[in-house]
């Protein structure tokens, strides 16, 4: 059974800091680049950073360019996004995505597996 589970959600103060982790089982990680995508309540998906499957190659929003850090470990077969100088409208429900290429989209016939999502609040 293929599985994505994030974790390391939660409330944070403006200005903080939060370390996501992706663990994926039932596939072989090491072959699938990986995304992040988030939804803010009230609003539609953003597409927020993707990572190549050796994790050579990184791409970011603008909205979190020098903010986000995307990495992964295909030896513990986890993606991370290390998330610094946090902000209230990075409040979001976030979710990794594994696609056979790099994707930039939020569209999600184009990703092959998805994780439930993680709660990311930043509120003081």
């Amino acid at each position: 059974e293929v599985q994505l589970v994030e974790s390391g959600g939660g409330l944070v103060q403006p200005g903080g800091s939060l370390r996501l982790s992706c663990a994926a089982s039932g596939f072989t990680f090491a072959s699938y680049a990986m995304s992040w995508v988030r939804q803010a309540p009230g609003k539609g998906p953003e597409w927020v950073s993707a990572i190549n499957s050796g994790g050579g190659s990184t791409t970011y929003a603008d909205s979190v360019k020098g903010r986000f850090t995307i990495s992964r470990d295909n030896a513990k077969n986890t993606l991370y996004l290390q998330m610094n100088s946090l902000k209230p409208e990075d409040t979001a429900v976030y979710y990794c995505a594994a696609s056979r290429v790099v994707r930039v989209t939020t569209t999600p016939r184009l990703y092959d597996y998805w994780g439930q999502g993680t709660q990311v609040t930043v509120s003081s």
